[in-house]
């Protein structure tokens, strides 16, 4: 077969496809073509996709190939779907954060970071399936090891792990969105800082789901809210996660 007999075939399956596929994957479903006749053709459509006056666009994710829907037509889709946005807590993104930038990391290696028990936030995240187990540390008690999963790299849109942000650019852009000190705000001190008492009692209001959500962020790690499929199996790229069924036992 020929790239322009291919191209349809792969766009159709990229369509009904809900997760990421694989070159090896899309080559195992197209068995009439060769390896570079398939990646021919995902580049042509690449290529086609990013023509001006496109809604969707073929994207590298977790290493594969998923088509989804163009960042600017973010508005009409939320007007047509109003899908019910599932957010994470403060405490839960801090807790992602450091596993994402600290694995393989130990839940009281965690803690030491955080300063506080994170057995309950590691459940969240295991539940929603942005963490995994990758096995025990070989130290006393044998603690459970924490990677980030295949759907961590999904959800905020990560080709692997390289493509986190460097922690000098998120330090910069916390510098740049931190509000300026006002009078009025060091009058109301004790009520209003998040320090002592006060502090404690807003993350656990946060992680009980009482407090107020995180505002929508980039498609990073800081991200404060976790979307669901979008329209659209790959390899462990180099800098990406390791599949499940090779986690340490």
């Amino acid at each position: 077969m020929n790239i322009e007999a291919i191209k349809p075939i792969i766009e159709a399956l990229l369509l009904v496809s809900q997760t990421p596929l694989t070159l090896e994957r899309i080559c195992q479903v197209v068995a009439e073509a060769d390896r570079s006749a398939v990646r021919g053709a995902i580049e042509a459509l690449q290529e086609e996709y990013r023509a001006p006056g496109r809604g969707l666009l073929i994207a590298e994710v977790a290493g594969g190939y998923q088509l989804r829907t163009r960042p600017e037509t973010a508005e009409w889709i939320r007007r047509l779907a109003r899908p019910k946005t599932s957010r994470m807590s403060r405490a839960a993104l801090e807790t992602l954060a450091i596993v994402a930038y600290k694995q393989p990391i130990t839940r009281p290696e965690l803690e030491e970071l955080r300063g506080v028990d994170s057995g309950a936030v590691l459940a969240t995240l295991l539940e929603r399936r942005l963490i995994r187990i990758i096995g025990k540390k070989d130290a006393p008690g044998r603690p459970l090891v924490y990677a980030t999963s295949r759907e961590f790299l999904e959800t905020f849109g990560l080709r692997d792990l390289s493509g986190l942000p460097s922690l000098a650019e998120i330090a910069a852009l916390s510098e740049g969105l931190r509000p300026p000190a006002t009078d009025e705000g060091a009058e109301a001190g004790g009520e209003g800082a998040l320090g002592g008492e006060g502090a404690a009692e807003s993350e656990g209001a946060i992680e009980a789901g009482a407090g107020p959500a995180v505002a929508d962020g980039p498609p990073a790690v800081d991200s404060a809210s976790v979307p669901g499929p979008t329209l659209g199996d790959k390899g462990n790229p180099s800098g990406g996660v390791p599949p499940d069924d090779e986690a340490v036992r």
